[in-house]
């Protein structure tokens, strides 16, 4: 993989720094230990995830519990990223980062205990809570600790590795099953392992990169913090509208199977679909260093808007499927610089409560994003696909005019207003 060069200034939102080096660039250990985190836990999730249906199905439950599940779970989740970002504030961060992985670990093979769709819907949701404790300061402890103009490129390698777990995982899920014939409990029983792992590599891989703030502020100082920038404001009112427009890839799977793809090929156009991503999401981060954040971010979009305007075009399972892998250069331009927007527009102090924002609205936006993409898809598929494309559109032209701050938050550097 080429490494970036390290530039002498910051990278912002608007567009890339000046004054490039020649020295090359390497990825501190915490990033690549955070990375090698999430590729672990990806894998223990995603050996999971795509048979909870199944599992619901075996134990008597049906979509009532699957859609019980994944609201219950992701609203959840999405709240508590927003109260542990901000607690993670002025404190270690490590030990959320810590506390949210070993949760996870723990609670995720007691499914192969699980007898009633309650238990299911219990443990997943726990499983969620770790992924809200952790989610906010690990990001935090990302972006501090890489130089500014590095935030898409240090980003882009976390999601990769995240993506790469959602390859292997349901490979290796596959391999255990279908391979040497393990049961369904003791499939979950074995993602102890792999979450073993990830819980490893947080104690003695990761450590705090920046030194938090005093507990103890006088009133005067703290109040600046208490409020997010403005800017940071306006740049999540306009992701949040795409995300409302947005919805889960799973429809994508839904389409396929519509056109007569055979089911038991669904995980593996999964498995594609996550790969074009995981190849993807270091260029994309690159690119959002060197060419601009919101420029990148804008394209990013666009590619999302034409995809879903052409799905419903595409009438043959191979045309749908290379849609779908072209498709995944949307998360290869956003996923990195996304959160790498955040960190430029925040200062040191509030990066926990901005990263906790970001979540916490793309997180909600997603339930009534896919309520309402479900709702037209059954109706009506071409509008449910348009209506998408239309949303990402708008939200790219909201973005092209959104001012945001020419200075990045760099260490030491006063926020935006």
């Amino acid at each position: 993989m080429t490494q970036p060069t390290q530039t002498a200034q910051g990278a912002t939102p608007e567009g890339p720094s000046a004054g490039a080096t020649a020295a090359p660039f390497r990825l501190p250990r915490v990033v690549k230990s955070l990375g090698w985190v999430s590729l672990f836990t990806d894998v223990a999730t995603e050996m999971v995830y795509p048979l909870l249906p199944a599992f619901l199905k075996s134990i008597g439950a049906g979509a009532q519990a699957l859609g019980a599940m994944e609201g219950v779970s992701e609203s959840v989740s999405a709240l508590v990223k927003w109260f542990a970002g901000r607690a993670s504030d002025g404190r270690a961060r490590k030990p959320f980062v810590l506390a949210g992985y070993a949760l996870a670990t723990a609670v995720r093979p007691l499914l192969s205990l699980a007898t009633s769709a309650w238990q299911v819907v219990a443990i997943r949701t726990t499983d969620r809570i770790g992924k809200g404790i952790r989610t906010a300061a690990r990001d935090a402890l990302v972006a501090g600790a890489v130089p500014p103009a590095q935030r898409g490129y240090a980003f882009g390698f976390h999601n990769m590795m995240d993506n790469l777990g959602a390859v292997l995982g349901p490979l290796l899920a596959f391999a255990l099953v279908r391979g040497l014939g393990l049961s369904l409990r003791t499939l979950f029983a074995l993602t102890l392992v792999p979450g073993i792992f990830a819980v490893a590599m947080v104690v003695f891989g990761v450590k705090d990169e920046e030194s938090p703030a005093p507990a103890a502020e006088s009133n005067a100082d703290a109040a600046p913090k208490a409020t997010l920038p403005g800017r940071l404001r306006a740049y999540l009112a306009v992701l949040a509208l795409f995300t409302l427009g947005a919805s889960a890839d799973s429809f994508l799977m839904l389409r396929l199977s519509d056109l007569g793809l055979a089911a038991g090929y669904i995980p593996i156009a999964w498995m594609t679909l996550n790969a074009s991503k995981a190849l993807l999401n270091v260029p994309g981060g690159m690119v959002s260093d060197r060419l601009g954040r919101r420029r990148t971010q804008v394209a990013g979009w666009l590619v999302y808007a034409a995809a879903y305007a052409l799905f419903p075009a595409t009438r043959s399972v191979a045309l749908t499927w290379a849609l779908l892998i072209a498709y995944g250069a949307y998360y290869g331009l956003t996923e990195g610089g996304e959160k790498a927007i955040v960190a430029d527009l925040v200062p040191p102090a509030l990066r926990g409560r901005a990263f906790g924002a970001l979540h916490a609205v793309t997180g909600l936006a997603v339930l009534p994003a896919n309520a309402l993409f479900g709702l037209l898809y059954e109706h009506h598929e071409q509008l449910a696909f348009w209506a998408s494309a239309a949303c990402a559109g708008l939200a790219a032209l909201c973005l092209a005019l959104l001012p945001l701050d020419r200075r990045g938050a760099a260490e030491g550097e006063p926020g935006p207003t």
